[in-house]
């Protein structure tokens, strides 16, 4: 989360779990360098105690904030009951139970949970959920311990994967995808691509730093890598065939359930040529007062 925009399918909404879920857990595996690039920027003035993840979804933040600040706990924030669960096993694999707790809820609603005063509230991919993000900014410049810090992540929309050329039936069909997917969004998602500064210093912070950080994996013959790479493309392409179906002209649709037929010779797990390419943006912001 993190929510292909799948890191940010998640977190503040309510959603089909088990597929999301997986996508999270594979954004968290083929893009941990750049999350712990963008955990290890973060200007804090001295290392937190106690951090909030708000929109944890399966915990990808939460366990890269905890490897970051070994001494900090973390209150873990979703509206989904499955992916607190999953966060949870992983804590107990890990041992590190004793450092997460987890809280459902939905930030949208009026009066929030008790989460304490935290030095470091962290949230990735699900900012641009909320249905009032400047009120949620404003709650969240109050819950922070004065000279706390704020880290806003975005993704600037799905990664793409395929190269401009592919698939050779439909060349550039991604990029019509992404196009129709904008459009949706637009539309249904107002709060994607926002630019946060603003609507930070407008909340009382005062705005430190920013930060965008390129994410290109470049092919891979790696097995393992590249089949994880194979399988969130798959997954992150499902998704958003959803929201662009209807948008698509018949001849792309087809061609991407081609892409997306596991058992087909067209699938996107035959082709040597993916990777993952995309943009993260983060906004660390402090309460000075």
């Amino acid at each position: 989360m993190t929510h292909a925009d799948a890191h940010a399918h998640t977190h503040t909404h309510a959603h089909d779990s088990h597929g999301e879920a997986e996508i999270l857990d594979l954004d968290a595996q083929v893009l941990a360098d750049h999350l712990t690039a963008l955990t290890g920027w973060l200007p804090v003035q001295a290392p937190p105690r106690r951090i909030v993840d708000l929109g944890c979804g399966t915990g990808t933040g939460t366990f890269a904030l905890l490897d970051r600040f070994p001494e900090a706990h973390v209150t873990a924030v979703d509206t989904s009951a499955a992916h607190l669960q999953r966060l949870r096993d992983k804590a107990c694999a890990r041992g590190a139970e004793g450092r997460v707790r987890t809280v459902q809820a939905d930030l949208d609603a009026a009066d929030w949970p008790d989460l304490g005063s935290p030095d470091l509230v962290w949230a990735s991919a699900s900012m641009h959920h909320m249905a009032d993000p400047d009120r949620a900014l404003k709650a969240l410049h109050d819950l922070l311990a004065p000279g706390g810090l704020f880290a806003v992540v975005e993704l600037s929309g799905f990664p793409r994967f395929l190269p401009a050329n592919a698939p050779e039936d439909r060349p550039g069909l991604e990029e019509r995808c992404h196009e129709a997917s904008d459009r949706f969004h637009a539309e249904h998602v107002p709060h994607r691509g926002a630019d946060w500064g603003p609507k930070l210093t407008g909340a009382g912070f005062t705005l430190e730093d920013e930060r965008t950080i390129t994410v290109d994996t470049g092919t891979t013959t790696d097995g393992s890598r590249s089949e994880a790479v194979g399988a969130y493309a798959l997954g992150s392409l499902r998704r958003l065939r959803q929201s662009v179906a209807e948008a698509l002209a018949p001849e792309d649709l087809a061609a991407l359930d081609r892409l997306l037929d596991t058992e087909g010779p067209g699938s996107l797990l035959r082709r040597d040529d993916l990777a993952v390419r995309t943009e993260r943006t983060v906004w660390a912001a402090r309460r000075t007062g």
